[in-house]
């Protein structure tokens, strides 16, 4: 299959990356950084999370923040949440809500980012159903956490994710609606490029009609590598943190790279003639901001080593043909 002729890239370094930090990021500073983020060309910005501050202080400030940003009429703002309290503020908050069944592929996991089994999450899912219909929000995705493997539970066979999706795809079905995307979340780092793959063909095979989005994490170096072997599965849909920022904090790995960075990730499809819509200059400033925001430096490497400015001919792509 050849590579797509663009990509979408789903900023979520504002909420995956802030929610990582031992103090509390300001809420000037969050807001500047969305703001910022609007003048990139990046289509979808994940503001905050609708999180017990308990658990999760460094998001307390959510509807402060929502409140704060500039609002730009072609970005859409989005934000995460766990429980049903969490979705009633998403919706009373104005973010873009999708109506998204989640789980996770790993049970210890689970427990640990949600303290419910998958048995226990699967029960809860006709009460989300309802809930998105209540709202007028159509139920067409579902999410596994955890999708590639678990450092507690280790290697997930494709086999009980194949299990899980066609699971959750029928219970939808029972309840009057369809799923037509599915986003894999590698939370823990442990895909590889050729389980990457395997993974895609399978459910692609299954369910041809099916979209899928990736949400790939950097632990162990292998995050670009897995997003360019999902390239060239047909997949267009990716999350991404400028400079790397972002991370799990029930992952059980402490100190290594957060999410895929969104400046090398458009760096690496640009250099190949895909599209992604965005400013690298503006991206690499936002990805700067970001560091003296931490106050530490942040693992992604453009912001090192610079982008190339010379145009690249990209002859071969049209050898190759593309599709999307």
């Amino acid at each position: 299959m050849g590579l797509p002729k663009r990509v979408s890239i789903l900023e979520v370094g504002p909420r995956e990356g802030f929610q990582m930090q031992e103090t509390p990021i300001p809420t000037e500073d969050k807001v500047s950084f969305i703001n910022a983020l609007n003048k990139t060309g990046v289509s979808s910005i994940e503001v905050t999370s609708f999180v017990s501050p308990k658990w999760v202080p460094q998001m307390a400030d959510a509807e402060d923040v929502l409140a704060k940003i500039e609002r730009v009429q072609d970005v859409t703002y989005r934000a995460a949440y766990l429980n049903m309290r969490g979705l009633e503020r998403a919706l009373a908050n104005d973010v873009t809500v999708v109506g998204s069944l989640v789980l996770s592929a790993s049970n210890t996991f689970s427990m640990k980012n949600m303290n419910k089994t998958i048995d226990d999450m699967v029960e809860t899912l006709p009460g989300w159903i309802e809930a998105y219909q209540k709202a007028g929000v159509p139920v067409k995705q579902m999410g596994l956490m955890a999708a590639f493997g678990c450092n507690y539970e280790g290697y997930i066979y494709l086999d009980h994710l194949i299990n899980m999706i066609d699971r959750v795809s029928r219970l939808a079905e029972q309840h009057g609606e369809k799923i037509q995307k599915v986003r894999l979340a590698d939370t823990m780092g442990w895909a590889n490029p050729e389980q990457m793959k395997r993974t895609i063909f399978a459910i692609k095979n299954k369910w041809p009609e099916l979209e899928i989005g990736l949400h790939l994490h950097d632990t162990r170096g292998l995050g670009l590598t897995n997003a360019y072997a999902a390239l060239q599965e047909g997949v267009y849909e990716f999350d991404a943190a400028v400079a790397g920022l972002g991370g799990c904090p029930f992952a059980a790995v402490k100190g290594a790279p957060g999410n895929i960075c969104t400046e090398d990730l458009a760096f690496m499809c640009e250099e190949q003639g895909i599209e992604t819509g965005i400013d690298l200059d503006a991206l690499l400033e936002c990805a700067k901001l970001a560091q003296q925001i931490v106050g530490d430096e942040l693992p992604g490497h453009l912001i090192k080593g610079g982008r190339l400015y010379s145009k690249r001919p990209h002859t071969w792509m049209k050898q190759q043909g593309s599709k999307h």
